[in-house]
């Protein structure tokens, strides 16, 4: 599957390096996720619908054998990293409605500030704005989500 022309904007536009760790929001069937897993060091990808997690497992079989994706099956307001889980340089979304206005946000922004790396970005398309959150140092349980940009 190749990128829709917006979709291939959105993940050029990304920040992304061969070492950073990226976190997909709201992964639908895997196709940005494959395409950053092409870049970066590992993504992992998430989505609520159980349907959407099969078809990105299953598209990005390659990726996740080489060791560059991981797909699970959670939603975003309930990710909790383990301990010994390294924490994400860049989180994105792209139309995920409780990231773009759609929806009250606090719950998925400590979740995604609690699964970011001190100084770690979230980037978000939304219907009508881009947003960030930088997460907060990760000792202890007091995360701190705030918000910059629009």
């Amino acid at each position: 599957m190749t990128l829709s022309p917006r979709l291939a904007a959105i993940v050029d536009a990304l920040p992304l390096d061969s070492t950073s760790r990226v976190l997909e929001i709201g992964c639908g069937p895997g196709a940005a996720a494959r395409e950053v897993a092409r870049r970066v060091r590992h993504v992992l990808a998430i989505d609520r619908s159980p349907a959407a997690v099969r078809r990105a497992t299953a598209a990005g079989a390659a990726e996740i054998a080489a060791g560059r994706l991981s797909v699970r099956c959670v939603a975003i307001e309930d990710l909790a990293l383990d301990p010994h889980d390294e924490p994400f340089d860049l989180a994105f979304a792209v139309r995920v409605g409780v990231l773009d206005g759609r929806h009250p946000a606090d719950r998925a922004l400590t979740a995604i500030a609690a699964a970011l790396r001190p100084g770690g970005r979230l980037v978000v398309d939304g219907v009508e704005r881009v947003s960030g959150v930088v997460a907060a140092p990760r000792e202890g349980h007091d995360v701190e989500a705030r918000s910059s940009g629009p």
